[in-house]
């Protein structure tokens, strides 16, 4: 069969889809454009109301002229809306694994299936076959689920609770996928921080195992949640000092004000999360911290939303990511009556954050004017001729060459900064 794969949301849906595509291709099916294929997979979203509707539509489109299986968390998430606005021809949940065959060859015959059991208790293996959307990055799942409860989060109806692999499974992928010219790593998970706790293990472990491995490669860490690396925190710090990790802490903070965390179920307070910051600023000074905030949560008054704004000034994150709060099926959060903030006000709130941030992050940037040093080039930039590349800190720096730079590392020099990226002139190709 032809097949074309839609892939919304974390890079955690973006593994998956590397493993499917993988395992359709090691069974004789043919990736393609969606123009060309006869099936379209969905490997959907629904974190937030937007990409819900986004996907909706363009399963609506889709299925007028082609068959459509839809797979990720939007079925396990909002089935209902699913089944009353779409026909699609097969449903699943998300991190199918091998799965994905029978699921295509019911489809094929013709017959409608759909498959939404409770999360997986056995996690897709970890030596499946997967092609990898980018030829020298792996994105690596560490666990699927989490042991979090927030108020507003619906991931956990679609991938339960924490489910971690174990230390030697994840080696032996690393190492495989050094074999095939790897050589960036992005750990993922909805928690990284609470890797290991079901099996007793945990993050540091892990990544002092991986770093001991022989190879010339790099690994960012993803998302953790800031109570969840209270006690592990000392070992994180010494962890995040060896050279093969990028200094790159992505840490959400939600909101600024402590009532406002009580009410997500974020359990840690606003000087909690500050403390951690500065540990970690003070033993890795050129950190690159990346947040999360939501505005716009049920009673977020002006002042706890002056908090949060208050907050960033004060922490000066390199990267915030700013939400608009949407009610999420089945959550806490679509049971508050109370407090409700006006969408228009919501808009306002996330208008005047978005500036707010973009001026931290340029300023934030332009400390990097006249850096030298060494970068990874991980990809094509969008201007022909150009290459994006990330150094120690994963700040990306944009260099101009007519050369396939793909994989290879430079010294450059930083000669201008934009809120997004720095701009970068090429002193010498390293390898």
């Amino acid at each position: 069969m032809k097949i074309a794969i839609k892939t919304y949301g974390c890079t955690a849906n973006t593994a998956d889809t590397e493993t499917i595509k993988g395992i359709l291709t090691t069974h004789g099916h043919q990736i393609t454009t969606e123009t060309e294929a006869d099936i379209i997979i969905f490997n959907s979203c629904a974190v937030k109301g937007p990409t819900e509707n986004r996907i909706i539509n363009a399963i609506k489109q889709t299925q007028k002229t082609k068959k459509t299986i839809i797979i990720g968390c939007l079925p396990k998430i909002n089935a209902e809306r699913l089944h009353k606005e779409t026909q699609p021809n097969g449903i699943a949940g998300p991190s199918i694994g091998e799965n994905i065959i029978d699921l295509l060859n019911q489809v094929t015959n013709n017959k409608k299936t759909i498959n939404l059991q409770q999360p997986q208790k056995e996690k897709p293996p970890l030596t499946l076959p997967k092609i990898n959307t980018n030829p020298i990055i792996s994105i690596l799942p560490i666990n699927f689920g989490c042991l979090g409860s927030c108020s507003y989060c619906a991931v956990v109806f679609a991938r339960g609770k924490l489910k971690s692999y174990n230390i030697p499974e994840i080696v032996q992928r690393v190492k495989t996928d050094i074999t095939t010219g790897i050589h960036e790593f992005w750990i993922t998970s909805q928690d990284t921080a609470a890797y290991g706790r079901d099996i007793g293990n945990n993050l540091p472990e892990l990544l002092n195992t991986i770093t001991e491995i022989e190879g010339n490669f790099k690994v960012r860490i993803g998302m953790m949640t800031p109570n969840m690396t209270t006690d592990i925190q000392s070992e994180l710090i010494k962890t995040y000092k060896n050279p093969k990790i990028f200094k790159f802490l992505h840490f959400p903070i939600q909101s600024g004000d402590d009532q406002v965390l009580k009410k997500m179920r974020r359990f840690y307070t606003v000087n909690e999360f500050k403390e951690s910051i500065t540990a970690f600023r003070t033993a890795i000074p050129n950190l690159t911290l990346a947040t999360d905030i939501i505005v716009g949560f049920p009673e977020e008054t002006k002042q706890a939303f002056e908090n949060t704004l208050q907050l960033l000034k004060e922490v000066k994150p390199d990267i915030t990511n700013v939400s608009k709060f949407f009610v999420r099926p089945k959550t806490l959060a679509s049971k508050m009556k109370e407090g409700k903030v006006p969408p228009e006000e919501i808009k306002q709130r996330s208008s005047i954050a978005t500036k707010l941030v973009k001026q931290l992050s340029f300023e934030k940037n332009r400390q990097w004017k006249n850096w030298s040093g060494d970068i990874l080039v991980e990809e094509a930039g969008k201007i022909r001729d150009s290459w994006v590349g990330r150094n120690f800190a994963y700040k990306p720096i944009v260099v101009k060459s007519a050369q396939n730079l793909l994989g290879k590392s430079l010294r450059v020099r930083i000669v201008e900064a934009t809120e997004t990226y720095l701009l970068g002139e090429i002193e010498n190709v390293v390898i």
